[in-house]
């Protein structure tokens, strides 16, 4: 079962054109992008403000002004309160964190994010509003924003929320060494307690992604409000397990390898929500198993990571299930070690005609150009999904490159991946040797579609190594591997791309690898780091824009990895299960206004 589409009206289509024109006519040197205070103020947001913050920001198509896909209304439940929503979480074995501080998956926020509370929730549009902040207000230069607190808040631990709690959590997250997300708060100059329930954040420059990206509770992750009182008694490790916040679930149960528990908090800020008394949540790193448990009924809906591709099909021919597909917000990519040896390359930031005389930056390019993106969509993923020659998404709007696609040096080009081979000392692939690529079972079968056509058109050997994923994930944190089929998700903001990938010091970027053996970790160019700086605290759209994709064309064409694809973003659940338009938020699964019928 999947909803049907209908083709736009004349009428439509000229609102469409209308709303867009209106959207971006504003002066860029605008620090409020034309709006007024009053405008950009909550505790909520009409219409045009949101259009007008959406286009500043960069995240504003025409795909989200179609009917259907505009300003979302709360709508009521068709099902009935109450009941045991049992989930399977896809390609994963274990939940290994809920704590914001440490998450590093999707999987992950979207559990947490129907536990933990923030100043702001994105919502099915992709735009902020209030969660604990009950209202704010914005200075005339767009710096300052003043964030009146939610009253009579409690955690689930019974202790009460206030301005100490969200200083706390800020003190917490800009720490690198309590947080990986420290970065995203890189342009807060400083966070006041006004009183008991306000505080005012004070920005370096304005900032049209600040309550989108570094206030959002689920995707930001570095406001995302923690307990005082519970880290005070658990150690860091336990909280990760058993989180304790102001969302509208707690968690009752988590133990590694057997799932999560999430039970109703009756003391949730919206009496309305939650809906479900419990909800169960089981890793099934497998895409058969999966589809199994999803048949016999014993799941009634899947999150986690994206769903097998193979599987896709068959679930649209079951009566009894629901297929929503919507365009993603993140990339996939074949990741190259530089520091294997027939890969390597120690210093990124030569020049790339310079580049072009090593041998293993022929290899990396070689294999970047020797991938077919369209053979790869059709065979691995059934012809869903973009190709892709960056982390910058098609979601992302305004910043996404079209052109990429013809001007990067990773374009598909046989003949000169073979001749770059040959160049290299590899003609036809004589000599070389075989690279392991770490995969997870779910994504095996695609995985093989990649490896062959790596045989088809280089003559590589490639030999899948199917590790369960947080195992996929230490060894690609450490730099222990060859190949790797990897990539983001939940990307709304040029930042989640570039700075979260793309830099020195991302956060993904090695890690807890071993400096002394291994300078950098995955890629380290001076370039492009300095444009990603640049760009993060740039407020003027164009001149944003201009830097965002000269930073990721550096990435694209220096091989910081072979981009693969940009996928489809499909949630599938049971008929029983009535799952709110409000509630889908590409990359999220928010269950609180979820019902069974």
């Amino acid at each position: 079962m999947k909803k049907k589409t209908t083709p736009l009206t004349d009428r439509q289509r000229a609102q469409i054109d209308a709303d867009l024109a209106a959207a971006y006519d504003f002066d860029p040197r605008d620090p409020l992008f034309g709006l007024s205070r009053e405008q950009m103020s909550g505790p909520r947001l009409n219409r045009r403000t949101v259009l007008r913050l959406m286009a500043a920001s960069g995240t504003l198509t025409a795909a989200q002004l179609l009917p259907g896909m505009g300003a979302v209304k709360p709508a009521a439940a068709a099902g009935h309160g109450g009941g045991t929503l049992t989930c399977g979480w896809s390609g994963v074995a274990e939940i290994q964190t809920l704590d914001p501080a440490q998450i590093n998956q999707v999987l992950q926020f979207q559990i947490s994010s129907n536990v933990l509370g923030g100043l702001m929730h994105i919502n099915a549009d992709l735009v902020a509003e209030g969660d604990l902040a009950e209202s704010w207000s914005v200075s005339d230069d767009g710096t300052e924003y003043t964030m009146k607190l939610r009253e009579g808040i409690t955690f689930h631990n019974g202790d009460s929320f206030d301005a100490d709690d969200v200083l706390f959590t800020y003190q917490r997250s800009k720490d690198p060494n309590q947080s990986i997300h420290a970065r995203v708060l890189n342009n807060v100059a400083a966070l006041e307690k006004v009183d008991a329930y306000t505080v005012r954040f004070k920005l370096k420059q304005a900032q049209a992604s600040f309550l989108t990206k570094a206030l959002e509770r689920s995707s930001g992750r570095a406001m995302t409000i923690v307990s005082r009182g519970a880290l005070e008694s658990m150690s860091p490790s336990q909280y990760g397990l058993m989180p304790v916040g102001t969302g509208p679930f707690r968690v009752t149960f988590h133990e590694l390898g057997q799932g999560v528990v999430l039970e109703r908090f009756d003391n949730y800020y919206d009496p309305e929500r939650p809906k479900l008394d419990k909800v169960i949540i089981k890793p099934i790193s497998a895409a058969e198993p999966l589809a199994a448990a999803m048949e016999a009924g014993d799941i009634q809906l899947i999150g986690g990571n994206p769903i097998a591709p193979e599987l896709i099909d068959r679930f649209l021919e079951n009566p009894d299930l629901v297929v929503d597909e919507k365009p993603a917000p993140g990339f996939q990519s074949l990741w190259m070690n530089p520091w294997h040896e027939h890969m390597k390359v120690t210093d990124f930031n030569k020049p790339l005609e310079e580049l072009m005389k090593e041998k293993g930056f022929k290899v990396r390019l070689a294999i970047a150009k020797a991938l077919d993106r369209d053979r790869y969509l059709k065979q691995a993923q059934f012809g869903r999904g973009t190709a892709a020659y960056g982390t910058i998404n098609p979601a992302m709007g305004y910043y996404f490159d079209e052109a990429l696609a013809e001007t990067s040096a990773q374009r598909f080009d046989l003949e000169e991946a073979r001749r770059l081979m040959a160049d290299a000392g590899y003609p036809d692939g004589d000599g070389f040797p075989t690279l392991k690529l770490i995969t997870t079972p779910s994504n095996r079968r695609e995985s093989q579609v990649v490896a062959s056509i790596l045989k088809r058109n280089l003559n590589i050997d490639v030999e899948l190594l199917t590790k369960e994923f947080s195992v996929g994930i230490e060894d690609f944190d450490t730099m222990n591997w060859d190949l790797r089929r990897a990539g983001s998700g939940g990307d709304y903001d040029p930042d989640d791309g570039l700075v979260d990938w793309m830099q020195s010091g991302s956060k993904f970027n090695g890690r807890k690898r071993d400096e002394s053996k291994y300078p950098f970790g995955y890629f380290s160019e001076k370039e492009a780091d300095a444009l990603i700086d640049e760009q993060s605290a740039t407020a003027d759209i164009e001149k944003r824009r201009e830097l965002v994709q000269k930073a990721n064309k550096i990435t694209s064409d220096k091989v910081a990895c072979a981009f693969l694809f940009h996928p489809a973003n499909i949630l599938v659940h049971h008929k029983s299960v009535s799952y709110p338009a409000i509630s889908r938020i590409p990359g999220l699964v928010d269950l609180d206004r979820v019902t069974l019928s």
